[in-house]
C-alpha cells in the first residue's frame, strides 16, 4: 500500500470523470457574488459490524488528497514534497467501506457491491439498512452521501476483499474499544467525518449495551 516511489502534481484534465471544477455566480441581497466549487460523484458509506467477532469492519487505504493536504498544511505548497520527509503513511486513512454512485443501480445495491468488493462479505440488500443522508464537502462540492448499516457474520465472508482492478485496500477489524477511542475528546484521526459520524451513530444506536 505504501510502496510509493514518486509523487508530483499536474493540471486537471478537462475530461476528468471524477472532478469538474466550476465558478458559480449568484446575486444575494442585491450583491453579485461567486463561489468556486467542484462537481463530484455522490456516494455511499456503510457501517459494518461483524457480530461473530464483535468487531467493526473498516478499510485502510492511501488517499492522495490526504497526503497532499498534510504536506500543504505544513509547507504551504506541494512543490517540495519529499518522500523521505513525508512518507506515504501520512496519507493512509481509516474509513468506512464506501464507494461512488456511478452506476445505473439503486444506492443500496451499490452499497452491497462495495461491501463485497472492499470487505469480502456477500449479503443481500434486505440486510442493509439506510441510516441517514447528508451533504459532504459543503464548502467545495456539496455532494450527497447516504450512510448504511449492515451486520455481517463470519459465514458471510466469501473472499478477502481489497477492492477491484487497481485498488489497494486493506480490511481492518477494530474491537469496540479501539473504535470507541477514535471518537473520544482529543482523538486525532486520518479519517473522514463520515467515518467518525458513523462510529458515533453505531455507539449511540447499535453497540452492545456493555460498551
Amino acid at each position: 500500500m505504501e510502496n510509493i516511489t514518486k509523487v508530483w502534481l499536474g493540471p486537471l484534465p478537462a475530461d476528468s470523470p471524477y472532478v469538474k471544477p466550476n465558478r458559480m455566480y449568484y446575486v444575494q441581497n442585491g450583491v453579485e457574488k461567486n463561489w468556486d466549487l467542484l462537481k463530484v460523484h455522490d456516494s455511499v458509506a456503510i457501517v459494518l459490524f461483524n457480530t461473530t467477532q464483535q468487531k467493526l469492519v473498516l478499510v485502510r487505504q492511501f488517499r492522495p488528497a490526504v497526503y497532499h493536504g498534510v504536506i500543504t498544511s505544513e509547507l504551504g505548497s506541494f512543490d517540495k514534497a519529499d518522500l523521505q520527509a513525508f512518507p506515504p503513511s501520512i496519507g493512509v486513512t481509516l474509513e468506512l467501506c464506501a464507494g461512488i454512485v456511478d452506476k445505473s443501480k439503486s444506492w443500496v445495491e451499490i452499497a452491497r457491491e462495495e461491501v463485497l468488493e472492499e470487505c469480502g462479505y456477500d449479503v443481500p440488500v434486505e440486510r442493509i439498512e439506510q441510516v441517514m443522508v447528508y451533504r459532504s464537502g459543503v464548502g467545495a462540492s456539496g455532494a450527497k452521501q447516504a450512510m448504511y448499516y449492515c451486520e455481517v457474520t463470519d459465514a458471510d465472508k466469501v473472499n478477502s476483499g481489497g477492492g477491484v482492478e487497481d485498488e489497494i485496500i486493506e480490511v481492518v477489524e477494530l474491537s469496540l474499544e479501539e473504535a470507541n477511542r477514535m471518537v473520544q475528546k482529543g482523538a486525532v484521526n486520518n479519517s473522514p467525518p463520515s467515518c467518525l459520524m458513523g462510529l458515533m451513530w453505531f455507539f449511540a444506536n447499535r453497540a452492545p449495551k456493555s460498551v
